[in-house]
């Protein structure tokens, strides 16, 4: 089945998405490819972003199905994580990725900690686990952006200079999309 559709799940607290780090750039560059579209929404809930609330947001409004790329980045890459446990979708790209709530008390609220992360059941409904990490994020220890790429075999892009991935432009997400493209 071919790559049609691709969403955009921001990390907490990002207000106006559009014009936070990569996101707006990202949905203007995947539009551009053949017959890909890119989704790219507010979030409900977003500092906290409770996994209660934005798991059927990526559901309901962003219809999140076997045809659509997520690309989570930070919280959004641990909503992409636990919706794929329990969905079909057609490939997820993680940047950010971690697996703990770090001892922040607006982590544990999210509730995507809470409980052991179901690997196998990600591996099953994903046909494609993609990661970005930097051994230099100042958020996330490497140890848990490891674990990620372990528990489901991702194809890791590992860097030691992008930090949490914050910046306006992120071309090397790009490629790996029309790769995706051509490859699917």
């Amino acid at each position: 089945m071919p790559l049609k559709r691709a969403v955009i799940v921001p990390g907490n607290g990002a207000g106006n998405i559009e014009h936070c780090n990569w996101y707006g750039w990202a949905k203007q560059r995947i539009n551009e490819i053949p017959d890909v579209s890119c989704t790219l929404k507010n979030m409900p809930d977003p500092v906290t972003a409770r996994e209660s609330i934005w798991l059927p947001f990526m559901e309901k409004q962003l219809k999140c199905d076997e045809e659509t790329l997520i690309i989570g980045h930070s919280s959004g890459a641990a909503a992409a994580m636990r919706y794929a446990e329990t969905h079909r979708v057609f490939a997820v790209i993680l940047v950010g990725a971690y697996t703990s709530d770090l001892g922040d008390e607006n982590e544990r609220e999210s509730g995507y900690f809470s409980r052991p992360w179901e690997w196998e059941k990600m591996r099953t409904n994903v046909q494609y686990l993609i990661q970005f990490g930097s051994t230099d994020d100042p958020f996330l220890p490497w140890e848990e952006q490891q674990e990620v790429a372990d528990g489901l075999k991702t194809d890791l892009h590992k860097y030691s200079d992008r930090g949490h991935f914050q910046n306006t432009v992120f071309p090397e997400l790009i490629n790996v999309i029309k790769n995706l493209k051509t490859n699917s």
